[in-house]
């Protein structure tokens, strides 16, 4: 990139030459180490984000976007990279640690005080990351770097209210911290990790090439910071450590402008394998849910179905319905058949009816007009009494669909009588019509309480026809 060109973008920005100073020291204060306003802004942000996300309140938790004092440090290491000024980036990356750590801390203890510890749906969203969060970060951080160019030496670099609710740097962090104070939930923990760290290296190679096109690195401008910090050195506890180590000799330099890009490069090549996996395993989740609602219009109308459960992998879509009128099967036929044709995968879709009010009151009308019998007064008796209105009884009520009735059996316990039935089906009976049957059977036999048992036998494969011989 010529100088030329840059200082054409330059004048375009209408950045004057004389105020990179100034915007210069603005961003170098905003990553103090050791500071009672930084401290108290991540104490109040880190606090409030806690608290939103828990709350599931997103008003809450862009409360605590605009008062996260994180994104001074994180331009300032974008500027770092753009004047080559090792000084500031060490400066800069201490004081991002120091938040961080601090943030999942106090928001781990926070989450651990608390009684609740659900994960809403504010901490859930922010536990898959993908390709778009890194392209909203990327232009976050252009647009945060272009408004403190272009500033000057007006107001903060933290008051970035807009910059700061789309990028959303606290918020993934205590969402990290619900995770390790909620249990160590791992899923939780590294998603949120993943997006704190794609938005924290897009808005630094954001702004480093911000600062790098407005010549932040020019000659004059860092002959100017370098007397600033050699005159402000003095009262500085981390630039007096780091002179009297080996590194004191190259502070204002970085490296050359090859090896700052390739490391950034690097950067966003090792965030882009999995933040691309979790873009194009959203993009199968959407188009399956959007074939689900085909299918089940196929089906029949949607106040048809009393409950429906979705289950999507990578693999299969799983759906169970529970119908309150029966569906044909081959409207459940073609339904699977569009799914597995739009979706690719395995499809197992299971339509289970219920009881209806009218069936009940039937059955309640039928089992009133029978008598109940006189006590038995022996085993034989009991036998005869009570085995030929078992038969009857299962006869009347055994419903066609649920297969084959082969044998049943009728015994007594301590908690009461049981009745054990083997049949005949590829499907068990659900658990409804099992709790319809119990009760008939218990007006049937005039008992309090019977045990139903019911064994289900899946019916032989077909055997192969033998060809015939030529």
């Amino acid at each position: 990139m010529s100088r030329t060109f840059r200082e054409h973008i330059e004048s375009l920005l209408r950045i004057p030459p004389d105020s990179k100073p100034e915007i210069y020291r603005e961003v170098f204060n905003s990553s103090e180490t050791v500071s009672l306003n930084y401290a108290l802004g991540l104490l109040f942000s880190a606090g409030i984000a806690t608290l939103g996300l828990v709350l599931n309140s997103s008003a809450v938790v862009i409360g605590a976007m605009l008062i996260s004092p994180l994104m001074g440090p994180i331009l300032a290491a974008g500027l770092a990279l753009a004047a080559s000024d090792l000084y500031l980036g060490i400066k800069s990356l201490l004081s991002l640690a120091i938040g961080v750590v601090f943030a999942i801390l106090f928001s781990a203890g926070l989450v651990w005080i608390l009684p609740i510890q659900t994960a809403t749906s504010e901490i859930l969203a922010r536990t898959q990351p993908n390709l778009l969060d890194l392209g909203v970060a990327l232009i976050s951080g252009l647009a945060g770097s272009v408004v403190v160019c272009r500033r000057g030496a007006g107001g903060g670099v933290t008051a970035l209210p807009g910059v700061a609710i789309a990028v959303a740097l606290m918020p993934p962090l205590c969402t990290v911290g619900f995770g390790v104070g909620s249990g160590f939930s791992w899923p939780i923990i590294s998603g949120a990790g993943l997006l704190f760290l794609t938005n924290l290296a897009a808005i630094i190679a954001s702004a480093f090439l911000v600062f790098y096109v407005v010549r932040m690195d020019a000659p004059d401008v860092r002959a100017q910071i370098d007397s600033m910090v050699e005159a402000e050195g003095s009262h500085d506890q981390l630039y007096r450590i780091l002179k009297t180590t080996g590194i004191s000799g190259a502070l204002g330099h970085l490296g050359g402008l090859r090896a700052r890009i390739l490391m950034l490069v690097a950067v966003m090549s090792v965030l882009f394998v999995p933040l691309s996996r979790s873009l194009l395993q959203v993009a199968g989740e959407t188009r399956c849910r959007a074939a689900v609602r085909e299918a089940l219009r196929l089906l029949g109308p949607a106040e048809t179905f009393v409950a429906q459960q979705v289950d999507i992998t990578a693999r299969n879509v799983v759906i169970r319905l529970v119908a309150a009128a029966p569906v044909p099967k081959e409207r459940i036929d073609n339904a699977e058949k569009l799914l597995i044709r739009r979706t690719g995968r395995e499809v197992s879709l299971t339509v289970r009816r219920v009881a209806s009010e009218e069936d009940l009151a039937v059955l309640r009308q039928q089992l009133s007009k029978q008598a109940a019998p006189a006590p038995p007064a022996d085993l034989q008796e009991i036998a005869a009494s009570v085995v030929p209105r078992l038969e009857q009884a299962l006869k009347t009520l055994w419903p066609d669909s649920a297969g084959e009735l082969l044998a049943y059996e009728l015994g007594f316990a301590p908690e009461g009588v049981v009745v054990r039935i083997r049949y005949r089906s590829a499907q068990p009976l659900d658990s409804p019509a099992a709790d319809v049957l119990s009760q008939a059977l218990e007006s049937q036999l005039n008992v309090e309480r019977i045990r139903l048992e019911l064994e289900a036998e899946k019916p032989a494969a077909p055997k192969p026809v033998p060809r015939a011989r030529r």
